[in-house]
């Protein structure tokens, strides 16, 4: 059976500290972990009570009282403008539930699409499905749904962090005494525990961040929209927001929508991956059949003069592009013997050849090279 967000943190214990052990070389139980394993068995009767036509995580009903397995999210055709301003241009796609990453550079038309999933604002023209329900004719009932994490601040800086994860918690529909409680432990999670009782206004952005990310899960949502969750955090920040997002994955059973510019941030956290550039879809789906497509590349390191190298392979009719400090050739029929014959041609040395590890990034780069498009948001 899935655990929900709460249960896993509170028996876990925040497992971001790992766990004591004695010298007999046995694990000791923190006084966390007690808590949180006695609170664990209130939360199997509270988390579930709320509404009595509760979806799984990962499911979408087609009649009341009944669930059925179906897909995260489904667009359309879905266009969106503003003005005289194409935000997003005949969308269609499906996703399954898991953790996908909505990648594009800014402009790209990720928030729209964020606040059109939510109900905030209509589509132009076009139909959207989120677990089931249309956004815009069922909004609340999406909206209990998700967790939504925005790019800017939109915190009340006159509250506590305790207070204000425990009031978005009331607002999504939860009792006050649940939603007290569990405000607790989400902000233990990300790490505010010692701070939760301070003002907001008093917060570092990157604790401001952590404040975002808690209320997103504190009514434990079977979907989270995370609009830039890394967003002016220092490298030690933005490693540490990477992790906890991480360990929520892990848990399983619960589906997050990670956007964000930076396409290292995807890398190893996001099973599917949807591309947005300028309002208009690159690809989607799964990361893995993503990369696997597309043609093979060679990295080759020479010492030498590369340029001359490039200019003697390129003569053989051969693709080649540089990528930093290395070049990378598409050889069709793996023959690596036109490599050495242009090294030994520009007297050049080769240090390294071997098969190039496909990223996002890479694919993201290979797509904007085949595709264009007007301006998003």
């Amino acid at each position: 059976m899935n655990q929900t967000i709460l249960e896993a943190l509170a028996v876990k214990a925040f497992s971001l500290r790992g766990s004591p052990r004695s010298s007999a070389g046995r694990t000791q139980v923190s006084r966390s972990e007690r808590i949180g394993r006695s609170r664990a068995t209130v939360y199997r009767s509270e988390m579930r009570e709320p509404t009595a036509d509760r979806i799984r995580p990962g499911q979408i009903r087609d009649k009341p009282g009944r669930a059925v397995p179906g897909q995260l999210f489904q667009a359309e055709g879905v266009t969106k403008r503003f003005d005289q301003v194409e935000a997003l241009s005949n969308l269609s796609v499906e996703l399954a539930p898991g953790t996908i990453g909505l990648v594009g550079p800014n402009g790209s038309g990720k928030t729209t699409l964020l606040r059109l999933l939510m109900g905030l604002i209509p589509p132009s023209s076009g139909r959207l499905s989120v677990l089931g329900f249309d956004p815009q004719r069922d909004p609340l009932r999406v909206r209990e749904r998700v967790g939504y994490m925005p790019e800017h601040d939109c915190l009340m800086p006159d509250l506590s962090a305790v207070g204000f994860v425990s009031f978005m918690g009331q607002v999504s529909g939860l009792p006050r005494e649940v939603a007290m409680s569990r405000a607790h432990d989400v902000l233990e999670f990300v790490g505010l525990r010692e701070e939760r009782y301070r003002k907001i206004r008093e917060y570092s952005v990157g604790m401001r961040q952590r404040v975002k990310l808690a209320q997103a899960i504190v009514h434990d949502p079977p979907l989270c929209f995370l609009d830039e969750p890394t967003s002016g955090l220092d490298p030690q920040g933005r490693a540490e927001m990477l992790h906890l997002l991480d360990v929520l994955a892990k848990l399983g059973g619960h589906s997050f929508v990670l956007s964000t510019h930076l396409l290292p941030d995807t890398e190893g956290l996001v099973d599917q991956v949807l591309l947005l550039n300028a309002g208009r879809l690159l690809a989607a789906g799964p990361v893995a059949q993503l990369l696997s497509q597309g043609r093979s590349e060679t990295v080759v390191r020479v010492k030498g003069d590369s340029a001359a190298f490039a200019s003697a392979l390129a003569t053989k009719g051969f693709a080649i592009r540089v990528d930093r400090s290395e070049l990378r050739v598409q050889l069709p029929d793996g023959n690596t013997r036109p490599v050495f014959e242009a090294a030994q041609a520009s007297r050049t040395q080769v240090r390294y050849l071997g098969p190039s590890v496909r990223t996002v990034e890479d694919l993201f780069l290979s797509m904007m090279g085949e595709g264009g498009g007007g301006p998003g948001r």
